[in-house]
């Protein structure tokens, strides 16, 4: 298989959040396979990402581990500045750390549980970022987030929360990209589907899978791979170097805004 070659990725340092399976995993590889420096994020997942790590370093990549609990500002923030020092420099951060934690109806939601979702999904791209801010700006690069379908749609039974907050990610892109292109830093954002990956094994409704393959356009559901050429696209400036406070929807024509 011929692999595209994206030049202005080479040498270029990633913190991808989230990266130890799913998209973040497919987003490790891919980054590492342009020659991009990767900083890979993980919390509770040591032993995958470990695992990727190994297989980015036997294919002669640069890679970099980071644990931190996403929810946690504090974390994240030593996160980043842990992948700056290793690599001497942050040219660009993927927030694709996220959870629904667990499908509660809004008639059930607890503070509690409002707090777990919204602290790894909608303030962990804040802090991150927040964090990444002073180590862009001294070269400019980009911030890429992911938010999703559900953003837009509201999420199924028991989901609506964590659309909400994919909702805020997709709002603070576009508040990001305005406050921070005077950098020369991007921010833009990407919105999956349907995918199936870990998160769909634990969270999705009996039946959803199917059911999204037999209706969308395309007639199936997504892979990780899918999603990582519009991450690769939005990461460089030969390809999108004017491009800012967009979001490219990846979801096989299951919702056209």
């Amino acid at each position: 298989m011929t692999t595209l070659t994206i030049p202005d990725l080479a040498g270029k340092a990633v913190l991808i959040t989230g990266a130890s399976s799913g998209i973040g995993e497919a987003l490790a590889r891919a980054f590492a396979a342009q020659g991009a420096l990767v900083g890979l994020h993980y919390n509770s997942n040591a032993e995958a990402a470990h695992a990727i790590a190994r297989d980015i370093d036997a294919a002669g990549g640069s890679v970099v581990l980071v644990k931190a609990d996403a929810a946690s500002s504090e974390a994240m923030a030593e996160a980043v500045a842990h992948v700056a020092k290793a690599f001497g420099r942050l040219d660009g951060v993927i927030n694709n750390a996220g959870s629904m934690i667990g499908r509660v109806l809004y008639e059930d939601m607890t503070d509690a549980q409002y707090d777990k979702v919204m602290d790894v999904n909608a303030r962990s791209v804040l802090s991150t970022t927040q964090a990444a801010i002073v180590h862009l700006k001294k070269q400019g690069g980009f911030v890429i987030n992911t938010t999703s379908i559900s953003a837009r749609t509201g999420g199924t039974a028991g989901s609506g929360v964590y659309g909400s907050s994919k909702a805020f990610v997709g709002a603070i892109t576009k508040g990001m990209a305005l406050e921070i292109g005077k950098y020369d830093i991007r921010v833009n954002a990407v919105a999956p589907g349907v995918i199936v990956t870990p998160f769909q094994d634990k969270f999705a409704l009996p039946g959803q899978l199917d059911q999204v393959a037999g209706s969308v356009p395309l007639k199936r559901t997504g892979t990780p791979d899918d999603c990582v050429g519009a991450y690769l696209f939005l990461a460089s400036p030969m390809l999108s170097g004017y491009i800012t406070g967009q979001t490219i929807d990846v979801n096989g024509g299951q919702l056209m805004p």
